[in-house]
């Protein structure tokens, strides 16, 4: 009933989702903490960036921010993320561009999320740290960072588990990741097409329901009792 899988490289497509999801979470995770840092900053500038930033790319639709790094980047402003002379060289700028246009996206619900978080550290911590003659990033970076991660990884987990289903719009741009094989097969294999959507919800499944169940764990073991 099955025999039609082999036919196709099914482990290398969900492979490459793994990767997109791995590299978009870790930078995500990076520039969404500098956004939330940004928003509660005590500088005006950094605070209206921080804030338009999240209103603005939040608001865009995710398939529109993909093709603008592909069409917008890399056909129009010529960016390339890839030795050109490399024989894989147009697979992977497909791929490192797609990556950054998920870390573009998703660093905004990480940063609402870390926002959360910091606004649950007691006020109190922060002054008494500046009392001491910490400066604001020292502040952020010792007391108030380690408690609103703490606080926030269930949170975090939802938008992981968002941005591994986010990955089949990376299709969109050739990157080939297992959307754009099941659409391939949808095209080949119309006499399976309920197996085909069967094996593939499989699939993510799998990728997502651990990350839930760990992250979640995880909350509840370092959850800052208050």
């Amino acid at each position: 009933m099955f025999d039609f899988l082999s036919e196709y490289d099914l482990l290398g497509a969900f492979w490459t989702t793994v990767r997109l999801s791995f590299f978009s979470a870790i930078g995500s995770l990076v520039w969404g903490t500098i956004l939330a840092a940004m928003r509660v900053s005590p500088v005006p500038i950094m605070r209206a960036f921080g804030t338009v930033y999240v209103n603005v790319i939040r608001n865009t639709p995710l398939t529109v921010l993909i093709l603008f790094t592909s069409l917008g980047l890399s056909y129009t402003l010529g960016v390339q993320l890839a030795a050109q002379d490399s024989p894989t060289s147009l697979a992977d700028n497909s791929f490192r561009l797609a990556v950054l246009g998920f870390i573009v996206y998703t660093s905004t619900f990480v940063c609402e999320a870390m926002r959360s978080g910091i606004n649950t550290v007691p006020v109190g911590q922060a002054e008494a740290a500046r009392a001491l003659g910490l400066t604001f990033i020292q502040v952020l970076g010792i007391i108030v960072l380690p408690q609103a991660f703490r606080s926030v990884i269930a949170p975090l987990a939802s938008v992981l588990i968002a941005l591994i289903k986010n990955t089949t719009v990376a299709a969109v741009i050739g990157v080939g990741e297992a959307a754009l094989l099941m659409s391939e097969m949808v095209e080949n294999e119309s006499d399976s097409l309920l197996l085909v959507f069967l094996v593939f919800a499989i699939g993510f499944v799998i990728l997502t329901l651990p990350v839930g169940l760990l992250l979640g764990w995880v909350a509840k073991k370092v959850e800052v009792k208050r």
